[in-house]
């Protein structure tokens, strides 16, 4: 036992070296803006540009898009799996974990190739080419966001599906006289809020942070600035990885404090 236990806290402690050295060091390098002190000056100039203002909080409408557009296609799916067609589990996890498996690179040229003509049936144009305009290209974007959060998504949902019993509750509503739309508004999505609030805040940390999509639309994202500001300056784009990360660590603690509490609750009933 000692000895598991002195390699298990070596292999722990070289994990945490590993991990946050290089954290260390670019928020070091972030606070020395000005030479011979340490201060926050990178910070002052990356917040008090405006595009990055601009830039994070297209990024925070594009996540909650993404967030709304998800849910929808989700929890309804996932719920109809769990009820009504489990035999299909396996194929709907299969089709959720390609974007694990698709570079980001190759579904942004699958967008454009696909969508940058105008949608044609028997020579009569059903609607024009999505790139034509920055309104159809967020589509577009937003799209490309709801196919790589797919994966964090669905498993939030169908992880919260699988702890609840969606068959008595299913049937106990259609018992008191509810539709499919009462009873996955009304049942349904309340009892997943967990679920749902995990998968939002993992969507979130991605749609922030996500760079080849927006880059190759030509949409103003953060990530896209991010990456444009290191091309020109030096401590701001540190400043902003370590503000990045805080945000993204932040989101995870949300995750944990409310998954921990409903598991406590859970145990307490």
């Amino acid at each position: 036992m000692k000895r598991f236990s002195f390699w298990s806290w070596l292999w722990f402690i070289l994990g945490v070296l590993y991990f946050f050295i290089p954290l260390y060091s670019t928020l070091d390098f972030s606070l020395r803006a000005k030479r011979g002190e340490i201060g926050f000056l990178a910070y002052t100039n990356a917040f008090s540009d405006p595009r990055f203002v601009d830039s994070f909080l297209y990024s925070n409408v594009m996540a909650v898009l993404t967030i709304l557009i998800s849910f929808l296609l989700v929890v309804p799916t996932a719920y109809w799996v769990n009820l009504r067609l489990p035999q299909l589990r396996s194929a709907i996890e299969f089709i959720t974990l390609m974007p694990f498996v698709i570079p980001a690179i190759i579904l942004v040229f699958g967008l454009i190739k696909t969508y940058s003509r105008p949608f044609e049936i028997f020579g009569l144009e059903l609607f024009p080419a999505l790139t034509s305009t920055s309104t159809s290209s967020v589509a577009l974007l937003v799209a490309g966001y709801v196919v790589l959060s797919l994966p964090y998504v669905y498993r939030s949902v169908d992880n919260g599906l699988r702890a609840m019993d969606v068959r008595t509750l299913t049937e106990a509503a259609e018992s008191l006289g509810a539709n499919g739309f009462t009873i996955l508004w009304s049942v349904i999505f309340p009892n997943l809020r967990t679920a749902l609030f995990s998968g939002a805040l993992l969507t979130f940390a991605i749609v922030v942070g996500e760079l080849t999509l927006a880059t190759f639309l030509g949409l103003p994202a953060f990530g896209p600035y991010l990456a444009l500001l290191g091309n020109h300056k030096a401590y701001e784009p540190s400043a902003l990885t370590i503000v990045s990360l805080a945000l993204t660590w932040g989101a995870m603690g949300l995750i944990q404090l409310l998954t921990r509490g409903t598991a406590q609750t859970s145990g307490t009933h």
